[in-house]
């Protein structure tokens, strides 16, 4: 990565935090760009922030994607090779409440990203989808060959609709477009609307968890690791068009036209939630107070990647165990807040 300008959306956030670090420390200049709004502590995307100052290859933007002209200015003045977009508005319970968000950040946003890229041609670029475009799709594992027609929440639907923009740019202007397809991510330096930073949280404090479904949940958990290792040796792996590709039988995950493609990046390994948390009770040394609740809006029971095409073009197959993930976790939680 010496040498190599690379645009990281989202450097605030959980995973474009992870990320960001991970490329400085192997040499490349990164653009960190976020503007670091109040959907959750601030203070936290202030702490992630602070980790990648040190770094003389990182320079800080603050904007908003959805300045289609900042957007612009910033491609020409700082010409990245490499574009990885990771900020959005994400969370699925919240898109029921501010659904207007969502299609400003995600659908507004990416747009100001691919016509960048559109006309100032990088070499590749990366962007996160999710694991929530599966939707009610119920065939597992989920497989990016199948089709994904029936999401269950706006903020699903804002990620299904990435694909079908990246794949229409790919196609039109020959822009290099790879999707990911993240599950159920964590690790340290967590989102706190997420599952794993709640229950530690509320078991800290003596307070009860909500589990929904009654429990009666399985999640592909995805250590953060696990995902910023393929993101990395993705970069290299910019796609071409489908040779083989059939109109008859069409393959959601390549394209015959332009260089597109989608990837699962999962564990592969469904747990129970169950199973979740009671290895985070072993990790933190304390039993939760259960709460069960009915399954909610927007959510669903099971998901479970299948990773077969990641790990023939990466090499590395996501394997960290919920022990070793949820350890790190604690770890990292009981350090940041001094409990």
């Amino acid at each position: 990565m010496k040498e190599r300008t690379v645009l990281v959306t989202g450097t605030a956030g959980f995973i474009g935090n992870h990320l960001a670090l991970r490329l400085l420390q192997d040499g490349a200049r990164v653009i960190g760009l976020d503007n670091v709004n109040a959907y959750y502590d601030v203070r936290l995307k202030e702490a992630r922030l602070e980790r990648l100052k040190p770094y003389e290859g990182f320079t800080e933007v603050r904007a908003s994607l959805e300045d289609a002209e900042g957007m612009a200015a910033l491609f020409d003045e700082r010409e990245p090779d490499i574009v990885i977009h990771l900020a959005a508005q994400a969370g699925v319970r919240y898109s029921l409440e501010a659904p207007f968000d969502y299609v400003s950040s995600n659908i507004t946003g990416f747009l100001s990203v691919l016509e960048a890229c559109r006309h100032r041609r990088p070499e590749h670029l990366i962007y996160a989808s999710t694991s929530s475009v599966y939707g009610l799709n119920g065939r597992m594992p989920f497989t990016v060959h199948d089709g994904t027609a029936h999401q269950v929440s706006l903020y699903a639907a804002t990620k299904r609709g990435n694909e079908a923009m990246a794949h229409s740019y790919a196609h039109l202007f020959a822009v290099p477009v790879t999707g990911l397809r993240f599950f159920t991510v964590y690790g340290p330096w967590g989102r706190p609307d997420m599952a794993l930073f709640k229950f530690a949280r509320a078991i800290l404090a003596g307070e009860p968890i909500e589990i929904y479904n009654h429990g009666r949940m399985k999640r592909d958990f995805t250590y953060v690791g696990d995902i910023v290792e393929n993101i990395v040796r993705l970069i290299d792996h910019a796609p071409a068009p489908d040779p083989d590709w059939d109109a008859m039988a069409p393959d959601p995950a390549t394209s015959p036209t332009g260089p597109y493609r989608l990837f699962n990046i999962g564990n592969a390994q469904p747990e129970n939630l169950m199973r979740y948390v009671e290895v985070l009770e072993q990790a933190l040394g304390r039993e939760a107070d259960k709460r069960f609740l009915d399954m909610q809006p927007g959510d669903v029971a099971e998901t479970w990647a299948d990773v077969e095409d990641l790990v023939a073009t990466t090499g590395h197959r996501p394997a960290t165990s919920i022990e070793d993930g949820v350890s790190a976790f604690v770890t990292w939680y009981r350090d940041y807040y001094g409990v």
